[in-house]
């Protein structure tokens, strides 16, 4: 069913760009704009950029852009449909066809079927907990025995499983759900033996499992009753939309606090989440008993840089606080830890002694991970030298994680003074580990950069071919030139090394250009960024006025009137400029960003993008100069700029089709045998040549031949 024009356009005038992409990543004003790390790809510098003027995101590292729908499509890999009923539900609007029946739901992708089959299971437990009295017997009592509250149930959307063999099977089928997904929801399992269907889950309080936006993608269910053939929790199986190295439990629930509060406490179990968010304490997530992975950490990071891990005070508490924790560090998160007493965990301690208390234990008891790591080891070792000494490399590899130079170099000062060695000793071993460690991942880097030349087909065919025939015609460019005025490569290492301070493993080892590559990078023909230009100043200025009368977009499609782009979008888009024009119309970037343009969706989605990618830049020229420094930086905002900008393209982009065309007329005059063909093609030839000495004769630049 699709959604109507105008409701589409109520949403899309509702969402708000900054409180989109703030429900998924923890923004941090910059000038204008707000920066961020991207929630797309790794990265632990911010390259992550939006724009709420413009009502735009866009991502310098991997090149992800587009509005708040785009972006909901994104991050929660939603289709157009499925973003905007999101997105609907967020700002309260309501849609006519909202309510999906079973059999429209039999129509919607394998993906989002999942998620309709998991939330009505959601459902189907909560009624089940409150309304029966199986439910209410069993399930409710648990949960008030340790003392949830209404609210708590709510909030947490907690349930309960009848303890029979296919009452959630029996309900689903009779609404009009399809069997298939349930058990592809992991709702469901197949029997091999006999071949039956029976329900995953039964006689178990439920716990469902939330994403980052509060969908349902699985549950942890935990049995209440004796019996020595079941385990006490059971958990869903992996699914196309559950991944449990990838879920933090309560994540949905803690994500604006958070973010308020610049903390993240980490723990266990579900009950834990659930004890601390009802004692106020609700920044708090858990790992659902499995060690932590990357992603988790990496999902911890949008919101806050620091964490807090709450341990059970055992000896086995201990170990697991020791246990694979550097890999946090390596993400450059500020890890502390917290014990507590032998014999409590945080939702007995919360239960114990109250809000109030817990809160002033955590200040009181948190440690950094170092050197709560040191002194733990240290007890182990005593005065063992040969101990001592396996103490000293295990805390310098720790900290040699730290990508931060001076994080490490704080840290190796305090630890130099507890384990009571010189500070130098330190550095020079973390040194040695890094190098060692950047040796491997050089030798790793080359090991497939050779696996990748050898399963890489051969290519020469078409234009590749023929350039490499009878070569290109002087003045075409393939790419962009680099920037070779740089430093050496290893410069910058060895001064590191001077100062005694090593790069961390996967720091970038000498700077890069600043430029933005455009899709297809350094292969694209150099036809294809006078095009693209051409459209950039369309985008951005076509209806400033170069002089009275004549727009910035009447000037370029009047020098264009005989010239199509040979490269895709450009042409397309250039098509669309016409075709506006025509009609008495200037189309601008925010028609494409905001996809006032009748397109088709997946054409719409690829035009906006291509919008936002011609009119943003990572970078201002600070006003500083000027006011300041007194010097002027001519800005492409000046009229005057702007029409020699235009201009220059325009004459570019000429000058590489004479180019073309010459070197297109330059092998069919080899290969003609016939003498008045070869008269032609020769005149025609020399035509071209004097139409490119002219031009570069304009552009003030020099060609041979």
């Amino acid at each position: 069913m699709r959604i109507p024009e105008d409701t589409v356009e109520r949403i899309r005038q509702a969402a708000d760009i900054l409180e989109v992409v703030g429900d998924f990543v923890s923004l941090k004003r910059r000038g204008s704009n707000y920066i961020a790390c991207c929630p797309f790809h790794n990265e632990k510098t911010p390259s992550f950029n939006v724009n709420p003027a413009r009502q735009i995101y866009k991502c310098f590292g991997c090149g992800k852009a587009g509005d708040p729908v785009r972006f909901v499509m994104d991050v929660e890999n939603l289709g157009y449909g499925e973003a905007l009923r999101y997105l609907a539900k967020k700002y309260n609007i309501e849609i006519a066809e909202q309510e999906v029946t079973p059999e429209e739901q039999n129509r919607q992708t394998e993906r989002e079927s999942l998620y309709i089959a998991l939330n009505y299971a959601k459902t189907f437990f909560q009624e089940n907990l409150l309304q029966t009295d199986e439910g209410r017997g069993i399930g409710l009592s648990y949960f008030r025995e340790r003392g949830f509250s209404a609210p708590t149930l709510a909030a947490f959307e907690l349930g309960y499983s009848p303890d029979q063999w296919d009452a959630l099977l029996t309900d689903a089928t009779k609404k009009g759900y399809n069997p298939t997904v349930l058990g592809k929801a992991g709702l469901t399992i197949v029997r091999e033996e006999s071949g039956k269907t029976f329900d995953r889950f039964r006689g178990r309080v439920m716990f469902p499992i939330h994403n980052v936006s509060g969908r349902v993608i699985a549950f942890g269910a935990r049995i209440l009753k004796t019996d020595p053939k079941a385990p006490k929790y059971l958990n869903s199986p992996e699914t196309d939309v559950y991944h449990k190295s990838q879920v933090l439990y309560g994540i949905f629930q803690a994500k604006q606090t958070i973010r308020q509060e610049d903390v993240c406490y980490l723990t266990e179990g579900y009950t834990d989440v659930i004890s601390l968010h009802q004692a106020g304490i609700k920044n708090v997530v858990a790992s659902s008993g499995t060690s932590l992975t990357i992603e988790q950490i990496r999902l911890i990071s949008r919101f806050t840089p620091n964490v807090t891990i709450l341990y059970d005070g055992d000896a086995a508490g201990v170990k697991a606080a020791l246990r694979g924790l550097d890999m946090v560090l390596e993400e450059g998160l500020n890890v502390s830890v917290v014990m507590f007493p032998d014999g409590d965990d945080p939702d007995s301690f919360v239960r114990k002694v109250g809000a109030e208390a817990f809160k002033a234990f955590i200040k009181q008891n948190a440690h950094d991970f170092i050197t709560f790591k040191t002194d733990n080891l240290l007890k182990d070792a005593g005065d063992n030298p040969f101990k001592r000494a396996e103490v000293i490399s295990e805390i310098v590899g720790s900290i040699s994680r730290i990508p931060d130079p001076i994080k490490r170099q704080v840290f190796f000062q305090t630890t130099a003074r507890q384990l009571k060695v010189d500070e130098q000793t330190l550095i020079s071993e973390s040194n040695r580990l890094i190098r060692k460690q950047r040796d491997q991942q050089v030798k790793d880097h080359d090991r497939q950069q050779e696996r990748d030349a050898r399963n890489r087909p051969a290519t020469g065919s078409g234009m590749d071919a023929i350039t490499k025939a009878g070569g290109q015609p002087d003045g075409i460019r393939q790419s962009p030139p680099a920037f070779s005025d740089g430093p050496p490569d290893d410069f910058f290492n060895d001064l590191l090394d001077e100062a005694g301070i090593a790069p961390a493993p996967g720091e970038i080892q000498r700077p890069t250009s600043n430029v933005q590559r455009p899709a297809g990078g350094e292969n694209r023909p150099p036809l294809a960024y006078q095009e693209e230009e051409c459209i950039r100043l369309l985008m951005n200025y076509g209806a400033r006025e170069l002089e009275p009368g004549v727009s910035l977009c009447h000037y370029i499609l009047s020098e264009l009137n005989d010239i199509d782009f040979q490269h895709e979008p450009y042409g397309q888009l250039l098509t669309l400029f016409r075709d506006a024009f025509s009609q008495g119309r200037i189309l601008m970037a925010d028609d494409f960003m905001h996809q006032r343009v009748d397109l088709p969706v997946e054409q719409a989605n690829s035009f906006q993008y291509e919008a936002i990618n011609l009119t943003t830049q990572r970078y201002e020229i600070s006003e500083n100069w000027e006011e300041k420094h007194k010097i002027f930086v001519p800005s492409e905002e000046d009229t005057g700029v702007l029409a020699e900008a235009a201009y220059g393209n325009i004459l570019r982009l000429k000058k590489l089709l004479a180019e073309t065309r010459m070197h297109d007329l330059l092998q069919q005059i080899r290969i003609t045998t016939d003498p008045t063909t070869s008269d032609q093609l020769m005149a025609d030839y020399m035509h071209f040549k004097r139409v490119d000495v002219e031009i570069a004769r304009l552009l003030g630049t020099v060609i041979s031949g």
